[in-house]
């Protein structure tokens, strides 16, 4: 853990939020020297920040000690230069527990999940996190998604409540993001709140979302072809409009599409892309299962006409 805080880290982020996968030896065991490596590649190759144990990384199937492992490997491998941020979830008594794993190990900061199963209000979500927050030092984004999604009004107190610095959006819808960001921006003038758009590919609606004033996102993509994923994010920052759609048609419209034909692809399909780059960072544990070669031969191509677009618009710049 860096002593910069990580609000203004992630504020300045000058680069995709890599989410990595985590990685599994043949007898299914966590393979801590795979996951260094993968770690390792995305930093090398541009991250700027790492999310470790959270949606890509099954925070869902990880035992405290592995998620412990898992989270303190990060840390070290990441050495400082770019910060660690670790997935806390379930219900609050066990939210809590991940937290303190993740403070015990050195991480920079918390992604909260939504509570496990069940459906609360507004008013128990708030205690909830307000919950995580203040359990241990470390700064807070809270993930709406699926159980978890809030009122304009309930974000607000989630910004005015100590520890919490920001919102990632899992949800997608827009007119609520935009209502969000008018009611805090209202509600509390001068606040520093932080909004990430936390869609499965959200560079789909990178562009929709950078309309409302939110830009930066987590890049699935980033975990097995981080030399796309940064050449769009480039092209967003620098307003090259010809690269980015050609990106948007060609790679990440048809790797949606494809994300599609099964359950749970959002996480599988990235490690099938994964050892597709040559890292064998194993299959998913269930409930989650591997897609059909069909589906990974269908990815590689898609992988491979994202390839062929860069090259094209190397060869533009050059000319």
């Amino acid at each position: 853990m860096t002593s910069a805080p990580l609000a203004a880290r992630l504020t300045d982020a000058a680069g995709p939020l890599f989410f990595p996968v985590t990685a599994y030896a043949p007898d299914g065991s966590v393979d801590l020297d795979v996951f260094r490596a993968h770690v390792r590649k995305g930093v090398d190759a541009g991250a700027a920040a790492v999310f470790a144990c959270c949606g890509t990384g099954e925070f869902h199937a990880l035992d405290p000690e592995e998620f412990r492992l898992v989270v303190a490997a990060a840390v070290e491998e990441t050495a400082g230069r770019v910060p660690v941020v670790a997935g806390a979830g379930y219900g609050t008594a066990l939210a809590v527990r991940y937290a303190r794993l993740a403070e015990e190990t050195g991480a920079d900061g918390l992604l909260a999940m939504p509570p496990y199963l069940v459906v609360a209000g507004q008013e128990g979500l708030l205690a909830h996190y307000a919950a995580l927050a203040a359990a241990t030092s470390l700064e807070t984004i809270v993930y709406q998604r699926d159980n978890a999604v809030f009122t304009p009004e309930t974000v607000v107190a989630l910004a005015a409540t100590p520890g919490i610095i920001g919102l990632k959006d899992g949800y997608g819808d827009l007119d609520l993001m935009q209502r969000i960001v008018s009611a805090v921006r209202t509600g509390l003038p001068g606040e520093d709140f932080l909004y990430f758009n936390g869609l499965p590919t959200a560079e789909l609606t990178g562009l929709a979302y950078r309309g409302i004033g939110v830009t930066l996102y987590s890049s699935a993509v980033f975990a097995f072809a981080p030399d796309i994923a940064l050449a769009f994010y480039r092209a967003l920052e620098s307003g090259d409009d010809d690269l980015a759609g050609a990106l948007l048609d060609h790679f990440y419209r048809p790797l949606v599409e494809l994300r599609g034909k099964g359950h749970g692809y959002a996480v599988s399909l990235v490690k099938a892309g994964v050892r597709l780059e040559g890292l064998d960072v194993g299959p998913v544990r269930t409930p989650l299962t591997e897609p059909p070669a069909a589906h990974v031969e269908e990815l590689g191509a898609i992988i491979a006409n994202g390839r062929a677009l860069l090259e094209k618009y190397s060869t533009r710049e050059a000319r």
